[in-house]
């Protein structure tokens, strides 16, 4: 199965060659690959430029955020199997080779997660790696449900729905999608095997948390949608200490840098 990967790059040429190299070095023959740059200035159009040779389609246009950049790339996909990595942060070298194998084995799957590291600006381990959750949207609306968006894989029938990353999210668009995903009834399932790397660094937006309150609104809006669905059957009262219990939760993982 051909695999189709985006890369979204702005301003990370201190990073981006790895990332480009982890997916033009993979172990696996068939991959499509697109770079997104809205307009670098930092040298990262010159690395790109490097590599055109090895890269699919290259988009140098304006875009309106990650997000936006992300649904420009994958309007040009044509592969059977989606994934994305972000300029700063890169995958493992088996990892295509390991998801083709378990999505030939479990026809039924249209998501995969797997585990990622999460390591710092030189490349070294932070934590010890860590497994997405099983994806569950009542878990997720109550803020017990993570993912690695690093080692996160999907049928491009499962993208085709239809979905797409939200222009409006600049926090958690990687989640929304996720979420969109499992609303109309896309299976997920796990690998147990480290994919991706995820970089946290001071200027992150991890690293940083400046985006913070942000966060929680994007936060508040996408767990909304999960309700109208699968509306909370508590009572007010452990209503309004289960958001308390989410938000300090969400507070304690962007405290760790474990949002990106």
């Amino acid at each position: 199965m051909k695999f189709s990967i985006v890369t979204i790059s702005y301003n990370q040429s201190r990073f981006l060659e790895q990332a480009i190299r982890s997916v033009i070095d993979q172990d696996y023959p068939d991959i499509e690959y697109i770079v997104v740059d809205p307009g670098s200035t930092d040298g990262s159009r010159e690395i790109i430029e490097r590599y055109r040779g090895m890269i699919t389609k290259v988009i140098f246009e304006p875009d309106h955020g990650p997000a936006d950049g992300l649904n420009k790339g994958f309007a040009h996909a044509t592969g059977e199997v989606f994934a994305y990595i972000n300029s700063d942060d890169y995958f493992e070298p088996y990892a295509f080779s390991q998801v083709a194998k378990f999505f030939n084995e479990r026809q039924d799957i249209d998501v995969v997660l797997g585990a990622i590291k999460i390591v710092d600006g030189n490349g070294h381990a932070k934590w010890r790696k860590r497994m997405s959750d099983k994806f569950d949207l009542k878990k997720y609306a109550n803020g017990r449900c993570w993912i690695g968006q690093q080692a996160t894989f999907f049928r491009r029938t499962a993208y085709e729905k239809p979905v797409f990353f939200n222009v409006e999210n600049n926090t958690c668009w990687d989640a929304e999608l996720l979420v969109c995903m499992a609303l109309n009834k896309c299976k997920f399932g796990r690998i147990y095997k480290v994919l991706g790397n995820f970089r946290i660094y001071e200027a992150s937006i991890s690293g940083s948390a400046r985006l913070r309150e942000k966060y929680i609104k994007d936060q508040d809006r996408i767990r909304k949608q999960i309700y109208e669905t699968f509306p909370p059957s508590r009572s007010l009262h452990s209503n309004v200490l289960l958001r308390l219990l989410y938000k300090f939760d969400l507070r304690r993982h962007l405290a760790n840098c474990f949002v990106k």
